[in-house]
């Protein structure tokens, strides 16, 4: 074989697929892409191979329509490798360079989390990045260079110096060496930056074999639904009592949820010297429990001891809703005083007894309060007996929960890959486990200081052998889909990557507790019923999703700010929506992105809503007991649980893509979405805050928290990428509705774009809907329920009778303000049926008061006639 970066090489590619006219080649030293240099100085141990030599499609289990779609588009894509002179475990390599090149790129801050960064050269790159985007203007075109999986190793892009453009490969084992990648990273080019993604990332799963894309998947049940999650409101607190009262507060305000989440703090859970048999006593904070294990499948005492019946009917006992606050903030005092005298150890300080003193009280007036407040369970479920039967657990009241709240379809839990954040305690359960020490790859050293990956390190993991993993995942979720739970919200994912060394490398360990997670899911919960979370890494996406098909695609949504910013929470809002939104560019074609929750009470929490409302996932709240804003929920929600969802997932606009949002001063964040008969842009003031690399972590940028001016067009809309859609973007007229301003506007492809300035922490919504033109006269254009966020997902069905006379007939989801756009006055109007007087202006504007009726799941039919 030729050297890697030698022109005969070059040569024999070309002629041997000269047939599909191969867009990239390496020739001494420059990798070119249809002609144009795109990486200089590549090293001579770097090799090309276009997609056609590596990828046997016949190997692959992707359907037929799948494969003959890459295969059709084989001659864009193909495969970086190189050589090196000994087999090691770990290893970097340069891939030539690069600068003054506009890049978007996504990269892993923590572990667990990805986010967005663009910059010019290699240089410019940040450790762990996933994958990168480099526009090339000169062919009008866009280029993906994207790390992967090749036998045991998985990969990231890193900087160089002098614009070089690292590949760091891994396998997390000293035992899994290699000298030799011929496919480690994956190139692709197109015109289109969203066919882009599509393309790389179909192909690389036609090549890989080890996942699915989202269109072969089917979604979990609660991905067009409302619904709540315990976290925020109760932490590790979380109880019986307290979630029945959070569902009740909803119904009672006549916003049904749908699903229901209980949150971390429903596990029996212990620490390595306490009985092996009791559970740990009075958690309060997240944090605590990052270093206990699991020493049972079954629901800890809190849950285990309800008694079937203990909320129903008048004897119903009654819950403190002050509780858990009291309880939580209690807790921070002790965290507070723990930070203090940690402080003064590391100033120097000798005697901490007076620190140690406050912390000792603070603790036991918690446990006080613990023990004052109970379990919230009658008297006598509070006593220590042996719960056992229909009538007790988490079985009970999972359908005492079903039975007085008749909507509930769904009710789910959390728990941690591994079991808990401290995986199972090595002989509590039939199960081969001991604890592994964790080894943090070197690849994250370059990411922000987390604690949840100290007190992971602090403890290990008590790791389940992954030859019993199918075990492992059925032995819980056995008993949860036995016990009336639906679904699961994996988290932790990535600690796996910590104890690799001793089970083969991290691909060999990740492959067997996927296989054996998606085995159970499959069994326990019809094959969808899962979240995944702090996941958002290459490997998970490459090798755990065959099965999974909806995943966190955003950090936390932090309510309150953890660092000291001198902007308090608000700087982090806008952060937690470029996460989201750029994320869904690529772990959208393998999930559906799911933006997270957030609280309806919070500061911010209007600005959340409107990111929410055509995200394309679930819409679904953390709020505290007694702290609802239920005025903005119902522009969120129906009264029936469901919500007025857009048709896919958003996703940046072109603009958007090489531009910083968050603290460049000047560009506002544009998402792009559908819904049935119309286009959406959601243009999000995001600036004031973003990643500092010489810090390594998330800070405020106050100087970029200020309005901001941007435009907005009816092609920020990328309507060839719905087939649905396409139609509509051929349009000669459009209206636009603007959901905050509430004006109506009028006009055509040719017509300047719309300018907007977006105050800090806010956002407009503009829903573009084609004018149809009904006779001679008539023009007309539905907009749908303005009382809602995304008025355009209101309208379930439209039809245009346009013999005879003109009418235009909707069915519309939702009741209160109907607004559409006609030039005339129609000259009639039914509503279910029964004649009724809409009210028409000069302006345009056709508006029509809609009822929500129960037994027609809140659906009217409207005809106008004109």
């Amino acid at each position: 074989m030729a050297p890697p970066n030698n022109p005969v090489n070059s040569i024999l590619n070309r002629l041997r697929s000269s047939s599909l006219d191969q867009c990239f080649d390496l020739c001494k030293g420059k990798f070119s892409v249809k002609g144009c240099p795109l990486l200089h100085d590549v090293p001579s141990n770097v090799s090309f191979r276009p997609f056609s030599l590596v990828c046997n499609e016949t190997e692959s289990d992707a359907p037929f329509p799948l494969v003959q779609r890459v295969k059709a588009l084989s001659h864009k894509g193909g495969f970086l490798g190189f050589n090196t002179d000994e087999p090691s475990d770990s290893v970097v390599n340069s891939l030539g360079r690069f600068t003054d090149r506009n890049f978007l790129s996504i990269f892993r801050f923590k572990t667990w989390w990805s986010t967005q960064w663009v910059g010019t050269s290699g240089s410019d790159l940040q450790m762990e990045t996933q994958w990168v985007v480099l526009d090339v203007p000169e062919i009008k075109s866009y280029v993906i260079i994207i790390p992967i999986i090749e036998g045991g190793f998985r990969s990231a892009l890193r900087p160089g110096n002098d614009g070089h453009v690292m590949i760091f490969a891994e396998s997390g084992s000293s035992h899994v060496k290699s000298c030799c990648f011929s496919s480690i990273a994956y190139v692709h080019v197109s015109e289109n930056p969203f066919n882009l993604m599509k393309e790389a990332f179909s192909a690389i799963r036609v090549h890989l074999n080890t996942f699915k894309l989202l269109e072969e998947k089917s979604l979990p049940s609660i991905v067009d639904k409302f619904g709540w999650c315990t976290w925020d409101a109760f932490y590790l607190t979380v109880e019986p009592a307290g979630v029945w009262q959070g569902v009740k507060e909803f119904a009672d305000a006549g916003v049904s949820p749908r699903f229901v989440i209980i949150d971390d703090g429903w596990q029996s859970i212990n620490n390595d010297g306490d009985d092996p048999n009791e559970d740990a006593k009075n958690l309060a904070l997240g944090g605590e429990q990052m270093t206990a294990r699991l020493h049972r499948f079954e629901e800890c005492d809190k849950f285990r001891k309800y008694k079937g019946g203990s909320f129903l009917g008048s004897n119903a006992l009654s819950f403190n809703p002050h509780k858990p606050k009291m309880l939580i903030t209690k807790a921070i005092e002790i965290e507070h005083a723990v930070k203090a005298r940690d402080k003064a150890l590391q100033s120097g300080a000798t005697d901490v007894s007076e620190f140690e003193t406050k912390i000792k009280k603070l603790k036991q007036e918690l446990d006080d309060m613990f023990e004052v407040e109970g379990s919230g369970l009658p008297n006598g479920n509070r006593e220590s007996f042996d719960c056992k039967g229909d009538d007790f657990g988490l079985k009970a009241f999972t359908r005492d929960l079903r039975t007085e709240f008749k909507g509930l379809d769904d009710i789910w839990v959390w728990h941690a890959l591994c079991g808990a954040w401290g995986g199972v305690r090595p002989g509590a359960t039939h199960l081969d486990c001991k604890v592994v020490p964790c080894n943090v790859s070197s690849g994250l050293d370059g990411t922000m200081p987390d604690l949840a990956v100290d007190k992971i390190v602090e403890g290990g993991i008590g790791l389940v052998h992954p030859s019993q993993a199918d075990d492992f995942f059925d032995s819980m979720h056995s008993h949860l889909s036995e016990s009336g739970v639906t679904g699961v919200k994996v988290d932790v994912i990535h600690t796996l990557e910590y104890v690799s060394e001793e089970y083969g490398g991290r691909v060999n360990l990740a492959k067997a507790y996927y296989n054996g997670l998606s085995s159970s899911f499959s069994k326990n919960f019809k094959g969808t019923g899962i979240i995944s979370s702090m996941q958002q890494c290459n490997d998970f996406f490459f090798l755990g999703t065959k099965q999974i098909s909806m995943g966190r695609v955003g950090d936390d949504f932090w309510f309150q700010d953890p660092n000291g910013d001198p902007n308090g929470v608000f700087w982090l809002q806008g952060v937690h929506m470029i996460h989201c939104a750029y994320n869904s560019l690529w772990m959208g074609q393998i999930i559906q992105p799911d933006w997270d929750m957030f609280q309806s009470d919070h500061v911010c929490a209007k600005y959340h809503a409107g990111s929410r409302a055509i995200c394309g996932g679930p819409v679904y709240l953390s709020d505290s007991l007694g702290c609802h804003n239920f005025d903005l929920i119902k522009k969120l929600v129906h009264p029936d649980g469901t919500i007025p969802k857009c048709q896919r997932f958003a996703l940046p606009t072109r603009d958007c893509l090489f531009v910083n949002p968050l603290f460049d001063n000047k560009s506002l964040l544009k998402l792009w979405n559908f819904n049935k008969y119309g286009g959406v842009i959601g243009a999000f003031n995001c600036q004031g805050a973003g990643w500092d690399g010489k810090v390594r972590r998330i800070i405020g940028y106050p100087q970029c928290y200020k309005p901001v001016t941007g435009s907005v067009h009816i092609t920020d809309i990328e309507w060839d990428q719905c087939m649905e859609a396409a139609a509509m973007g051929e349009a000669e007229e459009y209206v636009v509705y603007l959901d905050q301003a509430e004006s109506l506007l009028l006009l055509t492809p040719k017509s300047n774009p719309i300018q907007v300035t977006i105050q800090p922490s806010s956002f407009e919504i503009f829903s573009f809907v084609p004018v149809k033109n009904l006779g001679p006269i008539a023009k007309f254009a539905p907009i749908g329920v303005t009382d809602m966020f995304n008025s355009g997902g209101t309208i379930q069905e439209l039809d245009y009778n346009e013999t005879g006379a003109a009418a235009a007939r909707l069915k519309i989801k939702g009741g209160g303000n109907f607004l559409a756009y006609s030039n005339v006055a129609p000259k009639t109007c039914y509503l279910n049926g029964t004649e009724v007087a809409p009210e028409w202006s000069a302006d345009g504007k056709l508006k029509l008061d809609l009822p929500w009726t129960e037994e027609a799941n809140g659906i009217s039919d409207v005809v106008f006639v004109f």
